[in-house]
């Protein structure tokens, strides 16, 4: 149906088949890089040999009704050639949407950074509300999350939040998060009821494990120094705060959430992975601008891609002219509507370039 995943099943049949040899059985490491792979194109490959199957099924079933004689027969045949077909337009669909959504729909882990932009304190205040909006949202999934790196502001607010978010489809839904938000609201602190308006800007990340992207220690430069907060909180009389620059790159990392600086360079490099896979993904998403600048998840986070106005409850995205006005349900974690709208639109967009690629 789709030549880009005809290739991709054929590529898991000859993993499939390299798994058997021994001399790559005996190597830890190519094995492993060959598992997740495999692991990557799995719903390819089952979904475009059920489709093949259902094709098979479908023709033998055809012969069957136009061939037979007995009325009985035929109608039970005919029966179940209408539910083989509508089988396949199931099927169908369902190869569409992992052809028109890339590799995200096979991602089930993302870290998210959220952080507080023009504003002052109201824009580290609307910060704190997104990360809650975000964390409510993926408890109504039932996905998990781990904050890792966490910089409050001394009225309540965050400068920086940085968290990972593992379930099923999590990157695919919330990688079109990634950009400028801007919200228009009252400030507690306004006394003369003025609509301020302030923004916080959102990164979707997808996390990338050892095998993906492979770090040679060399090229990293690792300090270490004491952990600070606001008002002298969490201030540690050792060096357990971690910051890790990539020397290639220029990316930097910094993490003190935790006490321990073991576990501040595990996260540290968790971060760090996932940034550096963004950055060779958004380099090719650069080189493909032209065909991508209509696509919603382009995640360019300088571009505005969302407003929150409270006064008047309504949520509007840029991207698709999309307008709710729910927003109060929207940041209580209520954001179905919102991901399906996005994905739906994302999806035609891309269904477009793969009907003209194909």
């Amino acid at each position: 149906m789709f030549p880009s995943l005809e290739r991709k099943k054929a590529r898991y049949d000859e993993l499939e088949k390299q798994l058997q040899d021994p001399a790559i059985l005996t190597d830890v490491s190519r094995m492993l890089a060959i598992q997740k792979e495999l692991g990557g194109l799995a719903r390819v490959a089952a979904a475009v040999r059920r489709y093949h199957s259902l094709l098979e099924d479908i023709e033998a079933t055809q012969m069957m009704v136009d061939e037979e004689t007995d009325r009985e027969t035929r109608a039970y045949a005919q029966a179940e050639l209408t539910e083989l077909i509508a089988e396949r337009t199931k099927v169908s669909a369902e190869l569409e949407d992992i052809a028109t959504a890339g590799d995200s729909i096979t991602r089930g882990a993302l870290i998210m950074e959220v952080r507080a932009g023009t504003g002052g304190d109201e824009a580290a205040l609307f910060a704190k509300d997104l990360f809650d909006m975000y964390m409510a949202f993926c408890i109504n999934r039932g996905w998990k999350t781990e904050v890792l790196e966490l910089s409050p502001t001394e009225l309540g607010g965050l400068k920086e939040v940085v968290f990972s978010i593992t379930g099923e489809g999590a990157f695919h839904q919330l990688q079109f998060e990634s950009g400028g938000h801007r919200v228009q609201r009252v400030p507690e602190t306004e006394t003369q009821g003025r609509v301020h308006t302030s923004a916080a800007t959102v990164a979707v990340l997808p996390e990338a494990d050892e095998v993906e992207i492979d770090i040679n220690p060399e090229d990293l430069q690792i300090d270490t120094m004491r952990a600070g907060g606001p008002g002298g909180q969490k201030v540690n009389k050792t060096e357990s705060a971690v910051r890790i620059t990539h020397l290639p790159t220029g990316v930097v990392v910094k993490c003190q959430d935790e006490k321990s600086q073991h576990k501040n360079r595990a996260k540290a490099m968790r971060v760090l992975r996932s940034r550096i896979l963004e950055a060779q993904q958004q380099k090719q998403h650069n080189e493909r601008a032209e065909t991508r600048r209509t696509l919603v998840g382009s995640g360019d986070r300088s571009e505005r891609i969302r407003t929150y106005n409270f006064p008047q409850n309504r949520m509007t995205d840029h991207r698709c002219n999309l307008t709710i006005y729910k927003l109060d349900r929207i940041m209580a974690g209520e954001m179905d509507e919102l991901i399906s709208a996005l994905v739906a639109f994302d999806r035609e967009e891309r269904l477009k370039l793969v009907d003209m690629a194909e």
